[in-house]
Formats: structure tokens, C-alpha cells, sequence
């Protein structure tokens, strides 16, 4: 009779506090562009810059890695963003007509953002006491007067009401309705029309009662708030859109909806003044766009910039997203690949200042920010540290690569500044500087590589705060496309006017979309790199510090192997050019490996001490030597019924009728093995039966019952596909002699892993000896259920995960124990199991989908550092599910220490793009254009510690204190995080500059568990983790199985698997 198994009561105290050294959950700092931007702010007093976007997040960027971020509690649109100069304090607007006033608070020397006060805009007419007003129903621009202590809120009913910024409540008595404006217009000009909507209130800068008003319908006044009357009126005919007020006073700039702008003369003439001194449409005669925005800057030269947004041809150029920029008679016209949203320029603004004497122009865009340096010639862009859209084009695969040597670093800047060389001038700086980033320089270098749609991959400093841009490799150059001629007879027939400038690196086309870069594999020892794409093709870079004209060694693999029955109905292969061809410095390429069919490469890995590349895709893998451009080997893993395989992921051939009856032909498979295992179980259900009855004790915690997992179907489709590929040095053929190896896991749950005779490379040279790799296949493993195989890796003598190729060798890290029993690790979706070498027994395994009733997306093997003690570190098991939670796993014991919700279950794309770093942190995309940062180490945290000295006023009092500090809700992407607010630095719990009020993080759920031996290597698995059919089904297993899990843990298995389920 089965018998319950209980918990062993209590934990180990000692251990507990262990964990708790070794592992935290933070989310810490989100690198990239922000999603959906919609509003921008910039204090020239403390240079720094605020972007608010649709979800409502606030953003504050400074010098590089100074960063606050911030987020309302309602998911409105952040409309308008204004500074309270040298305050550290930002009013934002909402299109909900809420007004919230951000501080940025310092505790304990570091500084962070907080929501002080909220003001949401009332409804009701008469307001402020005089009748007959028209409600503050909406709020279309805020303007700061008498240094921020005051704002001006304009309507869409013409009237402009005013705030006191300190308190946020409306001032009584100080209304100005349109019809008190009306009274100083004359009688031809009313007509009986309303003045409409308020469209623009500008500040003088010497003289704050004084406010220039401009409407709706054309109408500009310059109003004395003190004396309560214009002073002067503008009659504008044309529909307004924007006005600017130069910093003297004496001219006023408007541009209106039918692209022209005006030049009106505020000193002298008569008033009312009915025509400008100048109007212009730049780019007519012919019917243009509106204005939406434009700004006068004088400079002392006399030469005075104009820039303005918009006013293109409406019927040749109206889809254009441009920018103009014109100084005396020099005209540029900034032509973009995505919506303006607004801009600045970064200029003197001091009273005793006579001129603005702009020093740069900043474009936020709705994919990127451009800034342009406007005191060199010609204008040029200013390389961003910060702010760089990774999605310049989209991401589709990520890796990370930690310890960068220094070598390598510097051969990679080099090349990296070949490509985007500085103008000689030193004003090309970024303007952006406020701020002081008080964080260490970081102990080593890490970097991120994004493989691209347009087959690129870029290579990003992910050492600190700012994700800065190092070095772009382009792969389109070696091959062929269909968008060439194309392009050359575009360019051919844009004509000279308007003068089109293109800027910014935003380009959401991508020539050829077999071009995608699938997998990238980088060795940090040799600068050797794998650049895997959609299309089959390999490719073998090594990175040059010169420029080279050379030819590249091409090679075709057929993985099908003459196999009969499958025909390739999906996309051709790419057609590469022959003979010698230039190379700038960087990486270059020296071999081309193109896979037979040519499907996109779901695995790569690259050993560079033994020369070889293995891929896989779909269809099978292949062995390439590179050195002697040879191939190795080539395996098929299709299955009799894999007819998916063969349609390829741009092809259009798949069927919705098809898989309709695949779908029913599974579940009626499914109902008939069912009821099999119904007529052959009638013992164990019976048993089961009697077990259910039985009254165990109620104050004991019993042990989890398994889940039923449902074996997988041997022709489920696209059950070839090989998910991960391994190299190690370990013992295959037998117990007293190891060798090269090489592991190949597949989509059904087969492991293969080949014996490899790599002879010993030439002494002093490169080359190999003319005896080629031969591969011998060792071992064939099919696990029982045909779970889909994640990651593989082998475990030396002591626990420990090999080391990476050359590591040893140079000593560089630990060698090896070569003298006891190897192991190797095999992951798969549902569980985790450790078998020993040569004999391939199974001996330590945790089922997680039978546990906790999730699949397992991304694994790797991580290093924890302590807190408490800096020699002290262990080797763990990281993985993330489809759950979109993070466990941890001690090595080689497979016992969970602590798990945590990372990334919201619905958020498929973002589990899907994680990946994991040697040192316990994490990166995945909560937005095509944003990656979140976080961190499951107690010791090695990377988030924004900084300040800001920020001017208060002596009356101005701090009120962040005296609200009620919030929560920050989910972020723009709904992924849920440690509580914001009030925030560190970057809006996450910092243990460093933590207030009183600062809410602890998440407790991470530990179970009571010992743990083997602390390891110190590190090794990161490649896993690929691709949304595939299994992402969205749920098997359900046998009760045999079941019976037999049970009947086979033995008490101490029990123990460590004993997790509470959720």
C-alpha cells in the first residue's frame, strides 16, 4: 500500500541565511529607447531631459547613467512635459486633464524620482466665481510663469485659467476668458467667430507678467497679467498651430496650418497689427502641410536660425517626417523615418544673455532621438551614448558575453569608431550632461549582441546604466538582393528640392528577410564569431583591425542526405557573391556555410580551439571545419511525418485546413490512448481509489502529488528540430580516455552525441594537417516522455561545468577534473536530469513541469557571489518557464533554492527574447524597443545610483514628503515588478540609498533544502527557447507514470523536491 511521505519540518537556518547572500530578485533598469514616446522637457539649468510616453511612464536622463524613472498610477498618455528650471521638479499633463507634479528626492545621498502632488482640472463652469465662463473641461497647453511658482493652463474653450505650482489649486479671480480678450479687438475682426481653442502660450523671459496668447483662429495677444489688459494684438487670418516669442520681446513667430510661418514685429507699429512684417511658405506654392511647430534662436552674427516641423508638399512630400532647419540662406531638411514628436534646442538662457546662440538641435522621434550639433559646419549628428533604438531594426535573436578581455574590447571600439568617425571640431559633445553618476566603473566588461532582421548585428557596452552602441557587423554585403536596383533607381529620381537630408538609424526595412540573423555564437578569446541566419546560411567571422579585399570560401551542406519523400516548398537559399570583395575593419568573414534546405538555423555553437561550427536547423545539424573548409558531418532528425518541416517560415503553402486536421487527428489519438490506459489500469486506479479515500493527518504538510504528463507523440510536427548543440572535452567511449564531443538535442526529446577526432593543429601556424575531423557517433539517448531538449552541458568530476574553449589552456580559469566521473546535464521543457559518463545512467533528476505545471523556455548555468563573503560563490541553475518565472537550482543536486515571477505569462515575446548572463542577471524585451534589466544575485547588481543638485527656491517647501507615496503599477508592457515608488534611483528597491519609507522588495519563496558543494565555473547554455507549438498546450501523463514517481523517490528526493504549488 502507498504510504505518505512528509516534509521534513523546519529549515535549515544556516542555509536560509545563505540564500539569502547569494540570491535577490531586483528588476533594475531598462536599457534602450522608451516605448511610445509622446512628450519632451528639457532644464538647460541642470541639463537634463524628461520623455513621458503614452503608458505614462517619466523618464529623466542626465550624463550617461543618470536615469529616473517614473509611472502615473492611470495609463494615460503623457501629453506636455515643463520644468521648474534648476528645481528638479517636473509638472506633466495627461489627456485625461490631470496635472501631476514629479520631484526628484535625495535620501541618503542618492536621488530619486516621486509623484508630490496631483490636480485633476474641474468641470463645472464659473469656477473661479465670475459667471458665465466657459468650464476648464480640457486643457491643450501649460505654460511655467514667475519661475515656475505659477502656471497658465489654456482651454479648448478659449480660456486660460491659472494654477499655483507649489499646491497645484486653481488661483480665484485670475481667470482670462476669451470674451475680456474680445473687448481690445476690433469689431471687423470678431464677425461674430469664436477665437477657438488656445493653441500656444509663450513667457517672456525678462518680464514674467507678460504672456503672448495665441488662438485657434489666428488671433495673437500680448498679455499683462498684472495690469490685466493687451498690450498688443496680432490679427492673424490663418489657422494657428504654434508661436514663438524671441527672448528680447521685439518678434513673435507664428506658423500656421496651411505651412506657412510669420514674422511679426512686437515693438513697433500700431495695435491691433493686421499683416506681418514677413510671411513665407517655404516649401510652396503648391498646397502644403501645417506647421505644427517652429522656433526662432538669434545668434550675434546676425544670421538667425528658423527650425520648424512639418510644411512639406502635401501632394509630393506629405508623408515625409521632417524637421527644417534654415540659417540665413542655408536650408536643410531633415528627413526622418518616423513621426516627429517634438524638439528642442540647447541655448543660453540667462536674462544678461543678449543672444540664445544655440549650441544643438534634439528631435525626439517615435522610434529614436537625434540630436544635431549646431555649432560645427554642416550640422552633423551627435552620437548618442544613451537612447539608442535597439530596434533599429527588429531584434530577432540576443546573447550576452561576459568578461570581455581588454583586448578584445579595444580591437572593438577601434572598429566600431572606424565606421562612425567624429569631426575633427571638439563642439561635437553630447549636450545632455546634468546629473553625477555615482556608480562604481564596473569590475568587468560585458557585452550584448542583438542579431537584426536586416541580417546585422550589433554589438552594445552592457557593462553599466547607459546601453551604449560599440560596433554594427553588416552580413547583407556578402550576398545578393532584389532591393539594389530598386534602391539606385530611388535615389536616382529624388530631385534637389526640398534639400532632403536623411538622419537617424531607424529603418523598420529590411532589404530581404532571409537576411535575419537567427543565432549568434562569439568566442572572447580569439574574436572569432558564428553569424546564423533565416535563409541556411552560416557564416565565420574573425574580427581584423585593418580593411581587407578579399574572396570568402563558400560551402554547401545537404542535411536531408538524399532522403526520399520530402520536397523544400519554402524560400530559396541566398545567392553570394563571388570573387574578391572589400572588407572595412571589423569582423570579417572567412567562410560561408549554406545548409541543404535552406532553413532558418535554430542552433549554433563554435569551439575556435578546435576550428569547427555546428548548426542545426529543422532538419537536422551539420559539423563544418572551418580551417580546412571542410565538412564534417551532417545528420537528418526528420521524422517520417515532419511535412511542416519542409514549408519553411515564409513560405505560404501551410493551410489553415491542415493543421485543422492534424489539431483533431492529436486529440482523437489522444482519446483512444486514453481509454488504453483505462482498461489497462484498472488496478492502479483502483489503488488510486482506495488512496483517495484514506483520511490523512490535517496538521501535517503532505508531499505535492505529480502532475500527469502525457507522453508527446513521436510525429508530432516539427519534431526535428534541433534546439541546442554542445562541445566538451569528456569521456564518451569509455572511463580511461577523453576526448572532443559534440551534443546535439532535438524538438522530440533526442539527444545524439558524436566522438569527434580533432587532429592537433600545426605548431606556429593556423592551418590544420591535411587528416581531417572524423565524428563517430558515441551515444543516442531518447528521453521517455519527448520533451523538447533546451540545453545540454557536461559536468567535470567535481560538479563543476567545463570550461570554455582556450580558458584552460591559457589559464584563465580552473582546469578541469578530468579524473573522476564526468556527468552530463540534459534539460529539457518539463525537467532537468543528471546522467554519468561514459555509461549514460541516470543519476539525479527534477521534473518541473510535474511539480510546479510549467515548460521550461531558457537555461543557464550562472555563478552567485555572496554578499557576506567575496571568495565564497556557487554554481547554479537558472531557468525561466513559460510561466514567465525564474527558478533556481543547485548543481549537480538539482534541489530548487528559490524561485521568482520575472515576466507576466501573456508576455510571450518578452520570455521568449530573455536571456541570462554568467553572473546571475537577465535581460528580455518589454517592448520591441526596450530591454528590461534584472538581476537574481545578491551581489551583482547593475542599476543607476546617482544625484542631482538641484536650486530650490528659499519660500518653496517640499510636498513629496507630505503625500502619500504610491506603488508604481505594472510598466508600459504590464510586466510586473518590485514596488517604484517611492523609487531608487531607477525606479527599484536599492539596499544602498534606500529611505525609511522605502518598501522592502518581493521575498523570494525558499524551500527548506541543503545543496551540494559550492562550485565556482560559470557557463552560460545556449538555448534557443523558440515559441513553438508547445508554448500553448498542456500534456497530462499517465497514472502509471505517476504511481512510479511516487513509488521510486527516496526520502531525501521527497525532501528536496518538496515546493508548494501555486
Amino acid at each position: 500500500m502507498m504510504k505518505f511521505r512528509f516534509r521534513r519540518q523546519g529549515a535549515d537556518p544556516q542555509r536560509e541565511k545563505l540564500k539569502q547572500e547569494l540570491f535577490a530578485f531586483h528588476k533594475t533598469v531598462e536599457h534602450g529607447f522608451p516605448n511610445q514616446p509622446s512628450a519632451l522637457a528639457f532644464d538647460p539649468e541642470l541639463r537634463i531631459m524628461a520623455i513621458g510616453t503614452r503608458s505614462g511612464a517619466v523618464k529623466i536622463y542626465g550624463a550617461p547613467g543618470v536615469e529616473f524613472t517614473g509611472l502615473h498610477r492611470d495609463a494615460a498618455t503623457v501629453t506636455q512635459m515643463h520644468f521648474l528650471p534648476g528645481q528638479g521638479r517636473v509638472l506633466t499633463l495627461l489627456d485625461d486633464d490631470s496635472l501631476h507634479l514629479w520631484e526628484i528626492v535625495h535620501h541618503d545621498g542618492c536621488a530619486h524620482l516621486e509623484e508630490a502632488l496631483r490636480f485633476q482640472a474641474p468641470s463645472r463652469p464659473g469656477f473661479d466665481g465670475a459667471s458665465g465662463l466657459p468650464s476648464l473641461a480640457h486643457i491643450t497647453v501649460v505654460l511655467l510663469v514667475a519661475a515656475g511658482d505659477m502656471a497658465a493652463l489654456g482651454t479648448e474653450g478659449g480660456s486660460i485659467f491659472f494654477l499655483d505650482v507649489p499646491t497645484l489649486t486653481l488661483l480665484e479671480g485670475q481667470t482670462l476668458g476669451p470674451d475680456e480678450v474680445l473687448r481690445s479687438v476690433p469689431d471687423d475682426y470678431r464677425c461674430g467667430k469664436a477665437l477657438g481653442p488656445v493653441e500656444s502660450l509663450q513667457g517672456h523671459l525678462r518680464d514674467p507678467t507678460k504672456i503672448l496668447i495665441g488662438y485657434s483662429r489666428g488671433l495673437l495677444v500680448i498679455w499683462n497679467q498684472a495690469a490685466r489688459c493687451a498690450e498688443r494684438i496680432f490679427l492673424g487670418n490663418q489657422q494657428l498651430e504654434s508661436v514663438c516669442w524671441e527672448r528680447s520681446g521685439h518678434t513673435v513667430v507664428s506658423s500656421h496650418s496651411d505651412g506657412s510661418y510669420a514674422i511679426w514685429a512686437a515693438d513697433t507699429g500700431d495695435s491691433p497689427m493686421a499683416q506681418p512684417t514677413v510671411a513665407t511658405t517655404p516649401y510652396g506654392p503648391f498646397p502644403c502641410k501645417a506647421i505644427n511647430k517652429v522656433l526662432w534662436r538669434s545668434c550675434a552674427s546676425g544670421e538667425h536660425f528658423v527650425i520648424f516641423s512639418g510644411g512639406m508638399p502635401r501632394a509630393s512630400y506629405g508623408d515625409r517626417h521632417c524637421v527644417s532647419v534654415l540659417q540665413a540662406e542655408t536650408l536643410v531638411t531633415l528627413d526622418f523615418t518616423s513621426r516627429v514628436i517634438d524638439f528642442f534646442t540647447v541655448h543660453s538662457t540667462r536674462p544678461e544673455d543678449e543672444f540664445d546662440e544655440p549650441q544643438a538641435l534634439a528631435v525626439l522621434l517615435e522610434e529614436e532621438l537625434v540630436v544635431l550639433d549646431l555649432q560645427t559646419p554642416g550640422w552633423p549628428a551627435v552620437p548618442a551614448p544613451y537612447l539608442a533604438p535597439l530596434h533599429s531594426s527588429a531584434i530577432t535573436c540576443s546573447a550576452h558575453v561576459a568578461n570581455v578581455p581588454a583586448k578584445l574590447w579595444a580591437r572593438i571600439m577601434s572598429a566600431g569608431e572606424q565606421q562612425n568617425p567624429q569631426p575633427a571640431s571638439g563642439a561635437s559633445s553630447w549636450p545632455i550632461t546634468g546629473g553625477r553618476n555615482l556608480a562604481q566603473e564596473p569590475s568587468q566588461r560585458g557585452l550584448l549582441l542583438t542579431g537584426h532582421e536586416d541580417g546585422t548585428v550589433r554589438f552594445w557596452d552592457a557593462s553599466g546604466v547607459a546601453l551604449r552602441p560599440l560596433y554594427k557587423l553588416s552580413t547583407a554585403g556578402l550576398f545578393q538582393t532584389d532591393c539594389e536596383h530598386v534602391d539606385s533607381l530611388a535615389q536616382a529620381a529624388e530631385d534637389d528640392w526640398p534639400p532632403f537630408r536623411k538622419v537617424g538609424c531607424f529603418d523598420p526595412y529590411s532589404d530581404d528577410p532571409r537576411l535575419g540573423v537567427q543565432k549568434v555564437a562569439l568566442c572572447k578569446y580569439t574574436a572569432q564569431m558564428a553569424v546564423a541566419g533565416t535563409a541556411g546560411q552560416v557564416l565565420v567571422l574573425e574580427l581584423s583591425d585593418a580593411p581587407a579585399e578579399q574572396a570568402v570560401g563558400v560551402a554547401s551542406l545537404d542535411l536531408l542526405q538524399d532522403r526520399e519523400g520530402f520536397t523544400w516548398k519554402g524560400h530559396e537559399r541566398l545567392s553570394p557573391r563571388l570573387g574578391p570583395l572589400p572588407w572595412p575593419a571589423g569582423f570579417q568573414p572567412r567562410a560561408l556555410i549554406q545548409c541543404l534546405p535552406p532553413a532558418a538555423v535554430t542552433a549554433v555553437t563554435l569551439h575556435a580551439e578546435w576550428g569547427l561550427v555546428a548548426f542545426g536547423t529543422s532538419h537536422g545539424f551539420g559539423l563544418f571545419d572551418y580551417l580546412r573548409r571542410s565538412p564534417v558531418l551532417a545528420r537528418c532528425t526528420l521524422h517520417p511525418s515532419d511535412s511542416l518541416a519542409m514549408e519553411g517560415p515564409l513560405s505560404r503553402v501551410k493551410s489553415l485546413k491542415k493543421s485543422l486536421r492534424q489539431s483533431f487527428r492529436r486529440i482523437r489519438k489522444s482519446r483512444a490512448s486514453g481509454k488504453k490506459r483505462m482498461v489497462a489500469g484498472s488496478k492502479l486506479q483502483e489503488a488510486n481509489a482506495q488512496l483517495a479515500e484514506q483520511a490523512g493527518p490535517q496538521d501535517v504538510e503532505v508531499t505535492p502529488v505529480q502532475r500527469r504528463i502525457e507522453p508527446r507523440s513521436a510525429d508530432d510536427s516539427l519534431s526535428g528540430v534541433v534546439r541546442c548543440l554542445y562541445f566538451a572535452d569528456t569521456f564518451l567511449r569509455d572511463a580511461a580516455h577523453h576526448g572532443p564531443t559534440m551534443w546535439a538535442g532535438t524538438n522530440s526529446g533526442s539527444v545524439f552525441a558524436y566522438a569527434l577526432e580533432v587532429p592537433a593543429a600545426a605548431v606556429g601556424g593556423e592551418k590544420r594537417p591535411e587528416r581531417a575531423v572524423e565524428a563517430v557517433l558515441g551515444k543516442e539517448v531518447q528521453l521517455m516522455h519527448r520533451a523538447p531538449v533546451v540545453a545540454i552541458a557536461v559536468l567535470d568530476g567535481r560538479g563543476r561545468p567545463l570550461p570554455e574553449p582556450y580558458e584552460a589552456s591559457r589559464d584563465l580559469a580552473q582546469a578541469p577534473d578530468m579524473q573522476g566521473g564526468h556527468a552530463v546535464l540534459i534539460a529539457s521543457e518539463e525537467q532537468f536530469k543528471v546522467f554519468t559518463l561514459p555509461k549514460v545512467s541516470a543519476k539525479t533528476k527534477f521534473k518541473l513541469t510535474a511539480h510546479e505545471g510549467c515548460r521550461v523556455r531558457k537555461v543557464a548555468l550562472a555563478t552567485f557571489a555572496s554578499v557576506a563573503c567575496e571568495d565564497y560563490a556557487e554554481t547554479c541553475l537558472a531557468c525561466l518557464t513559460n510561466l514567465g518565472d525564474v527558478h533556481v537550482f543547485s548543481v549537480p543536486g538539482l534541489r530548487p533554492q528559490v524561485h521568482y515571477a520575472c515576466i507576466r505569462k501573456e508576455d510571450i515575446s518578452g520570455i521568449a527574447s530573455c536571456v541570462f548572463t554568467r553572473h546571475g542577471q537577465g535581460f528580455y524585451l518589454i517592448s520591441p524597443s526596450e530591454f528590461e534589466r534584472f538581476s537574481l544575485s545578491a551581489r551583482n547588481i547593475t542599476e543607476p545610483l546617482c544625484c542631482l543638485d538641484v536650486h530650490w527656491p528659499r519660500d518653496a517647501t517640499r510636498v513629496s514628503h507630505r503625500s502619500r507615496e504610491s506603488p508604481k503599477l505594472n510598466q508600459a508592457n504590464g510586466t510586473p515588478g518590485v514596488i517604484l515608488a517611492p523609487q531608487s534611483c531607477d525606479g527599484s528597491p536599492d539596499p544602498i540609498c534606500k529611505g525609511a519609507d522605502t518598501p522592502e522588495p518581493a521575498e523570494a519563496m525558499l524551500s527548506p533544502m541543503s545543496i551540494d558543494s559550492a562550485t565556482s565555473a560559470d557557463t552560460t547554455l545556449d538555448t534557443t527557447g523558440d515559441m513553438t507549438v508547445e508554448d500553448v498546450k498542456d500534456f497530462l501523463g499517465s497514472s502509471e507514470e505517476s504511481e512510479k514517481n511516487l513509488r521510486n523517490l527516496s526520502e531525501e528526493e521527497a525532501r528536496a523536491c518538496a515546493i508548494l504549488i501555486k
